[in-house]
């Protein structure tokens, strides 16, 4: 069974930064591009960043572009989500998901299109 945990969420204040990651187990992780989407409450669940299986490709929603940074580490299994300049509008739960494309297109992060997904951290960004 494919595992995708998310941990590094929290409480910050606007304007502070926050590291959340993704590990995965039971995949072979370079087939896999890797993808961060969040959900708000009351709203439903957006595209936040991806990054190809080999990490040479990367894309974000307009909303984070300049203060968010994906990556990933394949000997680690592991993807990244550096975010900073935090603001009461990234408050969300953020999930990490796992898709066989190869992340070299944007259109490769459809959330309908994701094979796996985590269960979430949830991020709290105070005014």
């Amino acid at each position: 069974q494919v595992w995708l945990v998310e941990s590094g969420g929290g409480l910050v204040q606007a304007g502070d930064s926050l590291r959340v990651s993704c590990a995965g187990s039971q995949l072979t992780f370079t087939s896999y591009a890797m993808g961060w989407f969040r959900q708000a409450p009351g709203k439903e669940r957006e595209f936040v960043a991806g990054i190809s299986w080999n990490g040479v490709r990367r894309y974000y929603a307009d909303s984070v572009k300049g203060r968010f940074t994906i990556s990933r580490d394949n000997a680690k299994n592991t993807v990244y989500l550096q975010m900073n300049s935090l603001k009461p509008e990234d408050t969300a739960v953020y999930y990490c998901a796992a898709t066989r494309r190869t992340g070299y297109s944007y259109s490769d992060y459809d959330v309908d299109g994701m094979d796996y997904w985590g269960k979430g951290t949830l991020v709290t960004v105070s005014s």
